[in-house]
């Protein structure tokens, strides 16, 4: 979760400054350093070049890596920085005008430039090379090669010599590049990173003083240190004097962090929102620096993107049809045989999430933030005409997942503010169903209709952190609790016919209910399948079975399943043309509606009439329902991770036995759509790459790979770059755990600039 959220700050960072330099010109210069005439840089991962007074910059290397962290030598002829152009990132060498880069060190682990020794001789780098855990240690190397030598402290992650090589100012610990270098800002705890100044000859230590401020980045002036500090808001430039141990603000604050900084002769290099400024010591006064970069920028066009990687859902027409897909948000349909591939959406600048087909094959709904708020829209699935749109309400949240009722008149959804809604299309007004107890980074409503479309089954967190099963009443407009709260119930699902309700329950899931405190204990759990009959006057499906032989007269009965089940085979060919494609979805909403279900729930004693299936316990991350009398399970793996194999069964009431039908490194399992046709066939996908299980051939089920191997948008880069931001500002605002951490960052802010 927080590695997650410091992901987000970087993006909101980057593709703010990526859109101003859009409007202004090239920005997000980074790692500035300065000689008596130059200034070097790194921009779009490689160096550049420029004079002083700014102007035209020009490119220092090319070739595949990143190159980054350049830092003059003490006369202006050499430059140091940090190539990964063999593979690993190393310390590299070239002329300060120019030249074939000489590489310095070889060992695995990474090498990163920090600075010179006085005499210009050796490349003070830092690495882990010789650290039992994960901090750095610093090191110099010789311009003439041979094995680095280690400085005699025991962990650093920048330094710079004094001009005697004496001293050196170097930070021990450092926040901003801890979790992969990412930094927490207004951080305050023990990993804060702080100054200290060393004597080498006899290790003894100067601190520069603080109270729980980030200071970081030390640099030589004379005799004073400079140093960033976010001590009295955003980072900005500080000096210390060792002599009276004094510490000044250099630099005003605007607002805006300085992110890196390099003394040169008779000044300090800054960098500030990705733009270059020049700091006089002698006179205390900053002035920028204006620079252009004369570069290709491929990325800057607009392009073509692969969207196969980027499936985030996925879903099935109501015949099995077409597949509805979610990719770099847009709405995508691909045919399960024959047919292209079809944009729905094409809005390179918004955001379509969790496209979801009706029932009845007539509309695909989805969460749109075109107006800057998420609204549900509802499109022809065929992308032909406007979008219906329909707003949610206020205040405006984040959304999850249109799920529809059987009727195709209404559908229900969840909020990151923890409701759960259901929305009848009809009246186009967002109902409140109810809201969960506690929040977590786990969605755990899961909502479901029941046939009839009357009912929505949901689990909610009780005030013990179990979860339990409840059914809300469309016309008595109230909620029923289904289950006792003594066990953790999840994955309501309601039978075909509406005479049962499956679920799943745990009874050693409590150490695990916390998700971020020391409360909770990462315990393997099992789930157990479980059966609820609703009505009082239903008899067991799972009553004691006996085979009894039958007298002749019984035998020369006629069949009266046969033709049912002939009629359900006919139901099980797959869809071989669109055109057929559509009758079928036609004969699938009649079903549903000549079918008459009618769910009744008798809530008196249903706890008496909860039967366990004979199903072993397992831990189980899905259940759903398929026909009349049969779930589909998954079992998540007990290992955890992006390649976690899991594995897909089956149940049946006839048979009561589990079939195992798959075991592919499922990412998720995707419902189709509920009336009965699209249940003979499912949708699954396994990290960015999709089956579908078309029928049944004998007693196994078949699958069929498919994807959006071959789809690809064409994506205009600034627009395309407006909605990545828009999207990490919304997703910041949405997903911080603290209702005041959103106010007082206030993300609208960085929108606006």
């Amino acid at each position: 979760m927080k590695n997650s959220l410091a992901h987000l700050f970087l993006i909101v960072a980057f593709f703010s400054c990526v859109l101003s330099a859009h409007a202004a010109g090239p920005l997000l210069m980074q790692k500035p350093t300065l000689s008596k005439t130059h200034i070097a840089f790194a921009y779009a991962g490689d160096l550049w070049l420029v004079a002083r007074e700014g102007g035209e910059a020009r490119l220092l290397t090319s070739g595949t890596g990143t190159k980054s962290d350049p830092v003059f030598s003490p006369d202006g002829s050499m430059i140091a920085f940090s190539g990964d152009y063999d593979g690993n990132v190393d310390v590299y060498v070239m002329p300060s005008e120019g030249g074939v880069p000489c590489r310095l060190t070889h060992h695995p682990a990474v090498d990163e430039v920090v600075g010179w020794s006085p005499d210009g001789k050796s490349i003070l780098f830092r690495s882990t090379r010789n650290s039992y855990s994960r901090f750095n240690r610093l090191f110099t190397v010789s311009l003439a090669g041979g094995l680095p030598h280690e400085l005699p402290l025991p962990m650093a992650e920048f330094g710079a010599f004094s001009a005697d090589g004496k001293h050196i100012a170097y930070i021990p610990v450092d926040n901003n590049r801890r979790l992969s270098a990412i930094g927490w800002k207004r951080y305050r705890g023990g990993r804060a990173s702080r100054v200290w100044i060393a004597n080498l000859s006899d290790l003894g230590l100067d601190t520069v003083r603080r109270e729980t401020s980030n200071d970081g980045n030390p640099m030589w002036v004379g005799n004073k240190v400079y140093f960033l500090s976010d001590r009295n808001g955003p980072f900005t430039l500080f000096s210390y004097d060792p002599k009276d141990k004094k510490v000044e603000q250099a630099v005003p604050s605007n607002g805006a962090d300085i992110k890196s900084a390099s003394a040169g002769p008779g000044a300090i290099v800054y960098e500030q929102f990705g733009s270059l400024n020049l700091f006089d010591p002698a006179t205390g006064k900053s002035r920028p620096v204006a620079v252009t970069v004369p570069a290709d920028l491929p990325n800057v066009r607009p392009h073509f993107k692969k969207v196969e990687s980027e499936i985030a859902a996925a879903t099935l027409s109501p015949s099995g049809a077409r597949a509805l897909f979610e990719a770099h948000g847009e709405v995508l349909t691909a045919p399960a045989e024959k047919g292209d591939i079809r944009n729905l959406t094409n809005t390179p600048g918004t955001m379509e999430r969790d496209p979801s087909w009706s029932p009845d094959g007539k509309w695909v709904a989805y969460f749109s933030d075109e107006s800057g708020e998420y609204q549900l829209f509802l499109k022809n699935p065929d992308g032909m005409g406007e979008a219906r749109k329909i707003s949610l309400g206020t205040p405006a949240s984040f959304y999850y997942e249109p799920i529809w009722s059987p009727d195709s008149k209404k559908i229900a959804f969840s909020d990151k503010r923890l409701n759960i809604w259901y929305i009848d299309l009809a009246k186009g007004t967002p109902v409140k169903i109810d809201t969960d107890t506690y929040d977590a980074p786990q969605r755990t409503l899961d909502p479901v209709w029941s046939p009839d479309s009357r009912w929505i089954a949901y689990s909610k967190t009780l005030p013990s952190h179990m979860h339990a099963i409840f059914a809300y009443s469309l016309e008595q407009a109230k909620s029923l609790q289904l289950t006792d709260g003594l066990s953790d119930a999840r994955f309501p699902a309601f039978d075909q016919k509406g005479q049962y309700l499956f679920f799943t329950a745990s009874t050693d899931v409590g150490p695990t209910t916390g998700w971020l405190d020391l409360s909770s204990f990462n315990r393997p759990i099992t789930r157990s399948p479980y059966l609820m009959v609703l009505r009082k006057d239903q008899p067991s499906p799972l009553a004691p079975e006996s085979d009894e032989e039958k007298s002749a007269a019984e035998d020369s009965k006629p069949d009266t399943d046969k033709p049912a089940r002939a009629e359900d085979k006919t139901e099980q060919e797959p869809a071989n043309t669109e055109e057929k494609a559509k009758a079928q979805d036609a004969r699938a909403a009649k079903s549903v509606k000549s079918e008459g279900v009618v769910v009744r729930i008798d809530a008196e004693n249903i706890g008496q009439r909860i039967l366990a299936l004979p199903i072993p316990p397992r831990d189980y991350g899905k259940l759903m329902a398929g026909k009349a009398g049969t779930i589909f399970l998954i079992e998540d793996s007990p290992r955890p991770g992006p390649d976690q194999l899991n594995t897909l069964w089956r149940f049946d009431l006839t048979s009561r036995k589990p079939e195992k039908l798959m075991r592919p490194q499922l990412r998720h399992a995707v419902k189709a759509a509920r009336p009965r046709a699209s249940r003979k066939r499912r949708l699954l996908w396994r990290r960015w790459r999709c089956a579908s299980i078309p029928k049944q051939s004998g007693s196994r089920s078949t699958t069929k790979s498919g994807g959006l191997s071959a789809t690809s948008s064409t994506i205009p880069a600034s627009t395309d770059w407006t909605c990545l931001l828009r999207r990490s500002i919304t997703s910041l605002t949405w997903k911080m755990w603290a209702a005041a951490m959103t106010s007082a960052i206030c993300w609208q802010r960085c929108w606006a600039s």
